[in-house]
């Protein structure tokens, strides 16, 4: 059988950014899951991306930067803040793979109320923190609930050598060049754009995380099985398009 190549270049570049932004200082965590568990918390119109029949759970710590509107400049204060992402992968009819965020926390108000208000992302604002001491990174993440304690999640890792040619699982996962989201009743895919991601080995040394099953997945047994860090990329978003009548009526 055939194996579909799964590059780390987009083919479709953004000539009409409508936002910029910059992810910098990010990990990687990834665990498998069989498609059936997650297929009903995708949008109408997708199904599990799948990897020799498995997909993928992500959670993604990072620090954001210069987050603007068209094709920036991005601002400086507002639009830096840290920021953890957990994630599934999708794809649609046209076969646009892409990301499916069940629960975004970010360190700053604004973004916050843009991100659930405008693209109806999932966002939460939560207290954060991202420390580094030479080769060893910490995030720290807790939801902000008032008088009782939020999701909480905390990891630890050791960045390693250089990954000088991904292996298939690396590509599968990281070569997004999109998102798929729940808009006012449909679903819209809305694509991007960055340079291949500059990616090295990392090893998990702690996780403490309640972030994943409150984002409605199961309990995730064990150690992931990718660990990556990458120093960041500069991102661009293009246009939103919504996905036809045909897919949205069904997976």
């Amino acid at each position: 059988m055939e194996i579909e190549p799964i590059t780390l270049s987009t083919p479709r570049p953004v000539r009409r950014p409508t936002l910029v932004q910059g992810w910098y200082e990010l990990t990687f965590l990834h665990w498998p899951v069989e498609p059936e568990r997650v297929a009903g918390l995708l949008p109408p119109g997708t199904r599990p991306d799948t990897l020799d029949g498995v997909t993928y759970v992500g959670l993604v710590p990072f620090l954001m930067r210069g987050v603007g509107l068209g094709p920036g400049p991005g601002l400086p204060y507002l639009g830096t803040f840290c920021e953890t992402n957990v994630r599934l992968y999708s794809v649609d009819d046209q076969g646009r793979r892409a990301v499916v965020f069940r629960s975004l926390d970010a360190a700053r108000l604004l973004p916050v109320l843009a991100g659930r208000l405008g693209v109806r992302l999932p966002y939460t604002w939560s207290t954060m923190r991202m420390r580094r001491d030479r080769e060893v990174i910490t995030y720290s993440c807790r939801r902000r609930r008032g008088a009782t304690r939020g999701p909480e999640s905390r990891a630890v890792v050791r960045t390693g050598e250089p990954v000088a040619q991904p292996t298939r699982l690396e590509r599968f996962l990281t070569a997004r060049w999109g998102l798929h989201v729940s808009w006012y009743g449909r679903t819209v895919h809305l694509p991007n754009e960055h340079a291949p991601w500059p990616l090295r080995r990392a090893e998990l040394l702690h996780l403490d995380d309640g972030l994943v099953t409150a984002a409605g997945l199961p309990h995730l047994a064990g150690a992931p099985v990718s660990v990556l860090y990458s120093p960041g990329v500069a991102v661009r978003f293009g246009t939103p398009s919504v996905l036809s009548p045909r897919l949205r009526r069904g997976r």
